[in-house]
């Protein structure tokens, strides 16, 4: 059995305690919070909550942690940290900055003889991976990335730090119109606010200034000013009843040309469509928390991607399985 630990108990912490309930070769040892661990409940009953300041005290106990804090101001600590001591996995997410982050936890992995995957998810992660498929096979062509329709929660929270918001969700939709280019092979250059459209769904506080709110929201520089955004003044009974789901998924679009003259089309197309995008992610977190444990077993050791793990660490079945019923 491989052993799992949870830093954070957040929507991707308990998703990856229910993930780890659909891999047999896997159990869960200790979830740890720095939150009072009386006050979280969780839904194994025979698993015990710790403070996160314990979790030194299990390094012997764990063969992977799941880091499941936030990428803004969580993991870029906790990730550099937990390595020291644990085999880690996490979902950093900010893409700008991967190269940073990659470049402060291999340096603690490596000294402490750890192994340490960063950024697994689905973008960055299965949709990083679809698009370096991609453009191995099509090196002619151009990469698109449609992201929803879906709640964005990293927007949704900058939209809940507008004064005088009370609470908000933000959906990224894609632009029929850019997706149907892409897909007929046109090849087309898009801008920012051609490919997405961005609906804002927000409560406010008795008395708030509804005019410059929506101003606030629509100008703001790194998530709105760039896109066409809807805002839309709802109740909290309204939020609560329509809006309290996490759904996300999008579209990696590949289009190419093959032949001598590259006179034929061929677009390759990845797409996922969640109804719980936390959920689908811890699933990912699983999956390569089985390949760390494998890899940390041969040795490897340092910081590590997606790019550097082969499907079959992935799986739960053995290599003869996977060309029998997969190949």
């Amino acid at each position: 059995m491989i052993r799992i630990g949870i830093i954070g108990y957040g929507n991707l912490g308990r998703g990856v305690e229910c993930a780890l309930q659909q891999n047999p070769d896997m159990k869960l040892v200790g979830v740890f919070t720095r939150r009072n661990p009386n006050s979280v409940s969780i839904l194994s009953n025979d698993v015990k909550v710790y403070q996160i300041d314990e979790a030194i005290d299990h390094k012997d106990d764990i063969d992977v942690m799941i880091l499941c804090g936030g990428s803004a101001t969580d993991l870029p600590v906790q990730s550099v940290e937990f390595a020291k001591n644990f085999n880690i996995v996490d979902s950093y997410d900010t893409h700008a900055k991967i190269p940073e982050h990659f470049a402060g936890v291999n340096k603690s992995a490596k000294l402490n003889h750890k192994l340490a995957l960063i950024s697994a998810g689905w973008d960055p992660g299965m949709f990083s991976l679809n698009r370096v498929y991609a453009n191995a096979m099509l090196p002619n062509g151009n990469d698109y990335t449609f992201w929803g329709k879906g709640v964005s929660q990293g927007h949704s929270d900058a939209i809940r730090r507008v004064k005088g918001v009370k609470d908000a969700r933000q959906y990224t939709i894609p632009i029929d119109k850019a997706l149907e280019a892409v897909r007929s092979g046109e090849n087309p250059a898009l801008s920012t606010r051609e490919k997405h459209l961005r609906e804002c769904f927000v409560v406010v506080e008795e008395g708030a200034d509804k005019v410059k709110i929506e101003e606030e929201i629509k100008s703001m520089p790194n998530y709105f000013s760039d896109y066409d955004t809807i805002v839309h003044f709802i109740s909290e009974e309204e939020l609560m009843r329509d809006h309290s789901g996490i759904p996300h998924g999008g579209f990696v679009i590949r289009s190419g040309k093959t032949g001598w003259q590259n006179e034929h089309n061929a677009i390759i197309e990845y797409s996922l469509k969640l109804d719980s995008n936390p959920e689908f992610t811890s699933s990912i977190l699983v999956a390569y928390a089985r390949a760390v444990y494998r890899m940390a077993k041969r040795n490897h050791e340092g910081c590590i991607t997606v790019f550097d793990v082969a499907p079959a660490d992935l799986c739960i079945q053995d290599n003869e399985i996977l060309r029998k019923e997969f190949l």
